[in-house]
């Protein structure tokens, strides 16, 4: 079967210079180890930036779906699904992918449990990463991806990046402890790395003080910090503490991105 699908959702984001968050890549480095490592806070977190980072130092096999609104159907999610998996895994897919129909209603559970038959026969661990998770709306699709999660072998593994929780069998799996979850408290940026985001990467000259200052405005909110760094590019010590101290969210530059994106 051709698989209509554009190459790019398959590829993971770059990034630029980033803070080093050991803490999170800690976290994310044991959450690989169980069914589903599920990333869920608001837009602005740094989900995607973070799990860009991790990969790149990564030695597991990780695939990679960048999913959208156009997404929300159920045979273009699972040839997408097999596309990135087939990424590391060339030989998964082949009995999974003849079984995908086109009429509107495949047989959904025999495709997925050939695709899972087809993973189980693999050797090495792999990561499937599904980024963007909130902008499946489709039922068909979350109950797919539950059958799944239910029925994955040990090694596969699940991180779900997402702006809402899903609905997907979590209760299940946290009591089997098959569950790791990074919330918007834990994605939060600390004192010392909005300091390190402040001098490292925007480069700007800050004190320890403003620094603080700025943590306590946007309470950790990256895209809030980058927000307001990209607006005191090339500006010396006291600008910056002046700005610091009126700054607030209704700044234009924040009210932008949370009419753009929220």
């Amino acid at each position: 079967m051709t698989l209509p699908i554009i190459a790019t959702k398959l590829y993971v984001p770059r990034i630029q210079e980033v803070v080093a968050r050991k803490r999170l890549i800690d976290r994310l480095e044991e959450g690989v180890k169980r069914k589903l490592l599920l990333l869920s806070a608001p837009a602005g977190f740094g989900k995607t930036t973070l799990l860009s980072h991790w990969i790149e130092n990564q030695s597991i096999p990780v695939a990679w779906i960048s999913l959208d609104g156009g997404d929300n159907d159920i045979i273009h999610f699972l040839i997408y699904l097999i596309a990135a998996v087939q990424h590391i895994e060339p030989g998964v897919g082949k009995v999974s992918l003849s079984l995908l129909p086109t009429a509107k209603k495949p047989p959904v559970k025999q495709i997925l449990t050939a695709f899972i038959n087809e993973v189980a026969q693999t050797a090495s661990n792999f990561v499937l990463v599904l980024d963007d998770y909130h902008c499946i709306e489709e039922s068909s699709i979350h109950e797919a991806l539950g059958f799944l999660l239910e029925h994955m072998p040990p090694q596969m593994h699940l991180v779900v990046s997402t702006r809402i929780a899903p609905p997907l069998p979590l209760s299940k799996l946290r009591g089997k402890g098959e569950l790791t979850e990074l919330r918007s408290e834990d994605l939060r940026f600390r004192a010392a790395e909005v300091l390190e985001f402040l001098q490292g990467v925007m480069d700007l000259d800050v004190t320890e003080e403003t620094s603080r200052d700025l943590d306590a405005h946007t309470e950790g909110w990256i895209a809030g910090l980058h927000m307001a760094a990209v607006s005191m590019q090339g500006w010396d010590r006291e600008r910056i503490s002046q700005f610091i101290r009126e700054f607030a969210g209704s700044h234009r530059h924040i009210l932008d991105y949370l009419v753009e994106e929220v």
